[in-house]
C-alpha cells in the first residue's frame, strides 16, 4: 500500500501520524475527531486547554473549519500554502478542545507535496503540531519524532524553522518563525 493511502487509513481509525511538512514533523490526527484530538495531547504530554492547530489542502477546507473575512482571505492568498499559521474564528465543526477555549484556530495550509496529498486524500482537516513531546524541539528528521504514532510518512531531512504564527483577528504575530518579516509588512500595510 502506498504511504499516503496507509496515513489516510490511519486517520481514518482515530490513529496518529507523523508526517513531513515544508518546516518540521508534525503529529497528525482526524481534527475532527474529539477522540483522535484526545490521543494527540496524550501523545505529546500536552495540557489540555493549550490550543492545537489544524492543516487544510485547499481554501474550501479552510472556510469550512473558519470564519474567514475579506482581510483574512487577501492575507491567505499571499501567503498560503506556506510556512505561516494563521488564527482565525473556530466553526463549530471542530472539537471544542482544539481551541482550548479561546474560539480561535490556527490553521496550517502547508507548502509541501506529501502533507497535502494525505490532507486531500483523507479529505478533512487534520492536526498540524509538532510530532515531539511538548517543550521538546521539534523534529526535522524521521529518527528525532520522540512521540508515540501509529504510522510516519518518511519526508527525509526538513528544514527546521518552524511556522510564523499570526492571529488574524487582532492583526498581530503571535510567533516569528518563517517568513515573519514579509507577514509584518504585509499586515503594517493591510490597516
Amino acid at each position: 500500500m502506498d504511504p499516503i493511502d496507509m496515513a489516510v487509513r490511519v486517520l481514518s481509525h482515530d490513529g496518529l501520524i507523523v508526517y513531513p511538512t515544508e518546516t518540521v514533523y508534525g503529529l497528525g490526527a482526524d481534527a475532527l475527531s474529539e477522540d483522535a484530538v484526545m490521543r494527540v495531547y496524550e501523545a505529546k504530554n500536552r495540557p489540555v486547554g493549550k490550543p492545537i492547530s489544524v492543516a487544510v489542502s485547499d481554501m474550501e477546507m479552510l472556510d469550512a473549519v473558519a470564519v474567514v473575512d475579506d482581510l483574512s482571505r487577501a492575507f491567505i492568498e499571499r501567503f498560503l500554502p506556506g510556512p505561516v499559521t494563521v488564527v482565525l474564528p473556530a466553526k463549530s465543526c471542530l472539537p471544542a478542545v482544539l481551541t482550548g477555549g479561546t474560539g480561535l484556530i490556527g490553521i496550517r495550509w502547508p507548502d509541501h507535496e506529501i502533507a497535502l496529498a494525505i490532507i486531500s486524500r483523507f479529505d478533512a482537516p487534520i492536526t498540524s503540531t509538532s510530532a515531539n513531546i511538548a517543550d521538546d524541539i521539534p523534529p526535522t528528521s524521521p529518527e528525532e519524532v520522540s512521540v508515540p504514532h501509529d504510522y510516519l510518512v518518511d519526508g527525509g531531512d526538513l528544514p527546521g524553522t518552524p511556522s510564523t504564527v499570526v492571529d488574524l483577528s487582532a492583526r498581530r504575530i503571535l510567533r516569528r518563525g518563517a517568513e515573519w518579516e514579509a507577514v509584518e509588512a504585509f499586515l503594517e500595510t493591510s490597516g
